[in-house]
């Protein structure tokens, strides 16, 4: 895992939760976890983590994550087993 990825992870379960993550960055961070990520319909993105199934939206039109975002990829990688 690189650097980059593990300050991606610290940043989504960073308390206070922080809005304006890349959500780019958190792409990587989860293939570099070993998710499958697929496009679905419209800005749709289809993930899929150690069994957990999940569909997020990649926002627009800035690149920036809002915290309601960060908090549902704190959940779904808690539930996938993922932790800093």
């Amino acid at each position: 895992m690189q650097t980059k990825h593990r300050k991606t992870l610290e940043a989504v379960f960073g308390d206070p939760v922080r809005s304006g993550i890349a959500w780019k960055d958190i792409e990587t961070m989860l293939s570099a976890y070993g998710a499958e990520l697929s496009q679905g319909s419209g800005s749709r993105v289809r993930i899929a983590l150690n069994g957990v199934r999940a569909v997020f939206h990649r926002p627009h039109p800035h690149k920036e994550t809002d915290r309601g975002a960060v908090k549902s990829m704190r959940r779904f990688l808690t539930e996938a087993g993922v932790k800093p």
